[in-house]
């Protein structure tokens, strides 16, 4: 009898436990997202010619802001396929226009640098803002070689 009593008293307790953790106790509250709003990378990257004579190698990503996204609402016509290495962004063209003048402006040292790189960004986010209706919250550039 004492035997048995060593398997069952443990297989209670683990029983017990598992029973009050997947039905008495309170789920864990969702913490809310750090980065509100979908996250759009440009799929195609820039080879672009940079001021003082060197080029550039970069990613672009934007985030936009919360309620917006870049594909278009389901159920709704069909679009027609974008144009090869370009994304579901309709005025995506615009965008990768203000990337490629505003970075063509600056030098490598803009690119390379912290303060450098959060002017450009700066930059980019205020045409952006200005010449389109995409609602972009932030610039990302995600991976940049400069040579």
């Amino acid at each position: 009898m004492k035997s048995k009593l060593k398997f069952i008293i443990p297989l209670l307790l683990i029983a017990g436990g598992a029973g009050y953790k997947f039905v008495l106790a309170k789920p864990a509250e969702a913490k809310p997202a750090k980065i509100a709003g979908e996250i759009y990378v440009l799929p195609k990257d820039f080879l672009l010619n940079l001021a003082d004579g060197k080029f550039a190698k970069l990613d672009v990503a934007l985030i936009f802001k919360p309620g917006f996204s870049a594909a278009p609402a389901a159920g709704g016509e069909a679009a027609a396929a974008p144009p090869e290495g370009y994304g579901l962004l309709k005025q995506e063209p615009v965008v990768r226009a203000i990337v490629t003048d505003i970075v063509t402006n600056a030098g490598a040292k803009d690119l390379t640098s912290r303060k450098g790189r959060d002017s450009v960004k700066q930059r980019i986010l205020k045409r952006i803002d200005k010449e389109t209706d995409v609602p972009v919250k932030d610039v990302l550039l995600t991976d940049i070689a400069v040579q």
